[in-house]
């Protein structure tokens, strides 16, 4: 008999596993919009004018396929023990940590914690992040985290010249700071005018300058006493920053008893690999005069609508998506993923714990100094916690050689001298290989000698609260971080339904190889011979966004979307300086873009002109065209989104591009919405010079929380000689991320994503991100007004609902989307880009099934609404206002106008899985008028105590 095999392949990722809609379930979707083929759709939605020709070549991968593949690649690096130091250090993941917060969707999965009421659990572990930085620098108030240190020094001086009273025009860095943060600064200082003064901190005059930052302990393993150089900097009315170690604070004087102003630094070592470069949790603490000023996300302690404690994002103003070109930084991100496994690393290990890491340490690098000495090596300094410098001589590349030999790489300092710097994975083992590579058999004993003068010994308790004195028992660690990720919604539960956010799946396979030790255990300074697997997937990777995008030539660097820009702003600068152009300094940006494009604009000291827009949301041409003209040769750039943040593909972008190019500017395109376009439409076709991609979005790393994320830039060839670079690496520009290519450990999710989805799988995902979100435009037409569509009554991947005309029955957009938490749904996008309405991206993973769950919430609370409109029920009084509801107010009397059930358990909301919020309503104003930013006395936690 014949017999018809099935066609159904279980190994095709893209379209079983990442795509969310079956092709049954397409069939109904695209009836419910209108069209007869998916193709009819995508007709309708993007103008035919901007298509591309070609389709994306690659085939795929299947899951096993890709493991195998990463298996090969990881193989051709050549994990060594790293002594280099210089900012990046082995450490220790506890394995509690790695499998129930790294491993853990609860934890990778979640978003930004806009939304306080379903995001208790990670700003709890924020707060503990920033209560540790707190307390081991000496400075009262810390953020959520910075990308990474050398950004984060970069901060730290544009903060200094913001609240010094000095006038002085100068900032000095001391010559011990790292390379890569003293290089960061340098590019950052340039284009905002700031003279940068580079020497001995003995050599520096206060009267120069309006701050200056000190490296503690420095590069080279110096320890100083800074008291009387801040003192200096202080008569001077100038600001005093330290960078230091977290580690070293645990033994050493810490910053604020030195007089520091602020203090920054990195995470990495409190149990975070190396990964090449990142992502690692960056700090910036300080006093509390500042920290109004302080870039970053800081979270704060408020109150629920019932008096009881709840955690938010604290003076939020401060941000810039809200004050745009008048913001002080364009940080819009954070390594949230990153802090919460260094704050759980001290929670595991607590104050005793960390004291004796450092210790072991110290006294480590103290027996390996005495030992050279011993051996006659001239070895600096004299006081060191972790790091001394070695005098070789003309014996520096044998040296080099002999270490390698035995697995080791010290640091090449000059053409004399090697630098070794120790850490938590240093044992016996690996002191007999240093000693061997010098020629030296044996290992002194250990005597408790301090390697630094008492008056270094750290006179201060630190990490005092209850939650780093808990019982440290892993069952106990394990309960605390499983209940903390119940109190939070992420993608594991539920859609997350964020316009311009792309929360899409994070496959499992996509994030297994960057725990592997191939990947995560490299120096991002190691050897390049020994990096040559990660140097094979920056190359892949960097080629497949080349072809996705139409540009020519891609850089890593930047760690972030903001970061992408930045870099691409000051690519387009360096490009215009070469030609002679210092004048084009004038960036037109339209009034709908994202606050950072304004803000990045601002750092990069190019002046902003917005463009208004026309009633439809389109950018506004003619008024583009005047404001063009008007600038003249002094336009440098437009920055434009594509698709418009309004989520349309606008028909006029190309006459956009056009008029830039007429007068002598560059286009920048933000590719924030590029998840509507891979496959479709080339941004460097259609006349784009540069553009970041955020790979946190579009490329499936995820959203961490609020962080990591990569923000690469891919340019045409004219811009590629003045893209970033780095002193490790070279390049004639300056560096804007302190690794040479940024978070490096996390490009491996998107290299697997792009392997395992193939050139026609992207381009699927990306039809049906569009398919999904008209699908929800359509089902909700009549309820609720789609604001913006294209000429053919499309949306791209994206839609903006306007709730706007239900504030005259006293309904807010605030009240709608507390209310989709009591339904299971994290809230749309919140009165971005209109103030007053939700701007909802569903992504190509949800499945129909999710997405109906959520129009069927949506409906009922246009049905609540429409209660309200009628005089049924006030605003006040009913479900909308209360929300959300938390089993503290189903258990409670009830003495409200609508039911416990309709309250509790309305339309689309699960009732055996239901997520309950662990707070009501956040008092947002509440918190900002009484700002606490560091944990709170825990006398409702039951941990038990040591």
């Amino acid at each position: 008999m014949t017999y018809t095999p099935s066609s159904y392949d279980p190994y095709d990722f893209a379209n079983r596993r990442h795509i969310g809609p079956s092709p049954a379930e397409m069939a109904e979707m695209l009836a419910a919009t209108g069209c007869q083929t998916l193709d009819q759709l995508i007709d309708e939605a993007v103008p035919p004018s901007i298509r591309q020709d070609d389709p994306l070549t690659w085939a795929p991968l299947s899951e096993g396929g890709l493991l195998a593949k990463m298996r090969e690649v990881a193989e051709k690096n050549t994990v060594m023990t790293s002594l280099i130091g210089q900012g990046y250090y082995g450490t220790i993941t506890p394995p509690a940590i790695q499998r129930n917060i790294l491993e853990n969707p609860a934890w990778y999965t979640a978003y930004t914690p806009y939304q306080p009421e379903i995001a208790q659990g990670r700003l709890e572990a924020l707060l503990n992040f920033q209560t540790m930085v707190a307390d081991l620098t000496g400075l009262p108030v810390a953020n959520a985290s910075l990308l990474d240190e050398s950004t984060a020094c970069a901060e730290a001086m544009v903060m200094a010249q913001r609240v010094a009273k000095s006038k002085a025009k100068g900032f000095f860095i001391d010559d011990q700071c790292h390379p890569q943060n003293i290089a960061v600064m340098k590019t950052r200082a340039e284009p905002l005018g700031i003279e940068v003064i580079t020497g001995k901190p003995e050599d520096m005059d206060p009267a120069q300058v309006f701050g200056a930052i000190f490296q503690y302990p420095g590069t080279h393993g110096h320890l100083r006493d800074f008291t009387d150089t801040i003192a200096a900097l202080h008569a001077a009315k100038a600001v005093a920053i330290m960078a230091t170690d977290l580690l070293a604070l645990c033994m050493i004087k810490e910053p604020g008893a030195m007089g520091a102003d602020i203090a920054v630094g990195s995470a990495q070592r409190f149990g975070v690999p190396m990964g090449y470069g990142g992502p690692h949790a960056a700090f910036l603490s300080c006093a509390d005069a500042h920290k109004r000023q302080m870039p970053g996300r800081l979270v704060g302690v408020s109150v629920d609508a019932r008096g009881n404690k709840a955690y938010r994002l604290a003076l939020q103003t401060r941000e810039q998506h809200i004050r745009r070109e008048k913001a002080t930084s364009n940080v819009c991100t954070a390594q949230a993923l990153l802090a919460v496994m260094a704050s759980m690393y001290a929670v595991f290990h607590g104050p005793v714990g960390l004291r004796a890491i450092a210790e072991r340490v110290h006294f480590m690098t103290e027996r390996l100094a005495r030992a050279l000495k011993a051996a006659g090596a001239r070895v600096e300094p004299e006081a060191f916690f972790d790091t001394i410098t070695v005098e070789v001589g003309v014996g520096q590349a044998g040296i080099l050689a002999a270490a390698r030999q035995e697995g080791l790489n010290f640091r090449k300092i000059g053409m004399r001298h090697v630098g070794i710097a120790l850490d938590e994975t240093t044992d016996e083992n690996v002191l007999h290989r240093v000693l061997k590579a010098f020629g030296i058999d044996g290992v002194p004993p250990h005597r408790a000698h301090l390697g630094f003068p008492a008056s270094f010994k750290r006179e201060t308790n630190y990490l005092t609260h209850p939650i780093f004195h808990m019982n440290r028992a892993e069952s106990e660690m394990m309960r605390y971080m499983r209940r903390l990720s119940d109190r939070d919604l992420a993608l594991d539960r539920a859609m997350i339904p964020l316009g311009s956010c792309t929360m899409k799946l994070n496959a499992a396979a996509e994030m297994m190889p960057i725990t592997w030790p191939e990947f995560g255990s490299l120096h991002p300074f190691c050897p390049p011979d020994q990096a040559a697997g990660y140097h094979e997937v920056i190359t892949d990777l960097a080629a497949k966004l080349c072809e996705i995008t139409g540009y020519d030539s891609m850089s890593m660097q930047p760690n972030s979307g903001a970061q992408g820009e930045y870099a691409g702003l000051l690519t387009i600068l360096a490009y215009h300086r070469a030609r002679g152009d210092d004048q084009r300094k004038i960036c037109l940006i339209p009034m709908s873009a994202h606050g950072t494009n304004p803000a990045s604009a601002h750092m990069c000291g190019m002046d902003v002109v917005v463009v208004q827009s026309s009633p439809n949301g389109d950018i506004d041409v003619e008024d583009f065209r005047d404001k063009a003209a008007k600038a003249g040769d002094q336009l440098a750039a437009c920055m434009i989104t594509y698709p418009s943040t309004h989520g349309v593909f606008e028909e006029t972008v190309r006459e956009v591009c056009k008029i830039t190019h007429e007068h002598g500017g560059q286009v920048y395109i933000d590719g924030a919405n590029m998840n509507a376009m891979v496959g479709l439409v080339k941004p460097g076709e259609i006349g784009g010079d540069v553009s970041h991609l955020n790979l946190h979005k579009t490329f499936a790393i995820p959203h961490g929380g609020g962080g990591p994320g990569m923000g690469p830039i891919g340019v045409k060839a004219h811009l590629a000689p003045h893209l970033p670079g780095h002193p490790e690496t070279g390049g004639s520009e300056g560096p804007v991320s302190a690794a040479p290519y940024g978070s490096a450990s996390i490009l491996l999710i998107s290299w697997a994503y792009c392997l395992m989805m193939g050139g026609a799988g992207l381009t699927q995902a990306t039809r049906v991100a569009i398919l999904n979100a008209n699908y929800i435009a359509s089902r909700l037409s009549g309820a609720y007004k789609v604001l913006f569509m294209g000429n053919k009554g499309r949306v791209a991947h994206e839609c903006i609902l306007d709730t706007r005309p239900f504030a005259e029955a006293g309904v807010t957009v605030e009240d709608i989307a507390k209310r989709l938490i009591d339904n299971g749904f994290h809230a749309p996008t919140m009165s971005w880009p209109v103030a007053g309405t939700l701007m909802v991206e569903p992504t190509e993973s949800e499945t129909k099934a999710e997405i109906d769950r959520f129009i069927t919430a949506l409906l009922a609370i246009r049905a609540e609404i429409t209660a309200v409109e009628n005089g049924e029920i006030s605003a006040e009084a009913s479900p909308l206002r209360h929300a959300p509801h938390t089993v503290e107010d189903l258990v409670a009397d009830w003495d409200r106008e609508y039911s416990r059930e309709q309250g509790c358990f309305p339309p689309g909301s699960f009732r055996v899985d239901k997520y309950w919020p662990p707070v009501g309503r956040v008092d947002n104003v509440y918190g900002d008028r009484n700002l606490f930013c560091v944990c709170p006395p825990l006398s409702d936690y039951a941990q038990a105590a040591e």
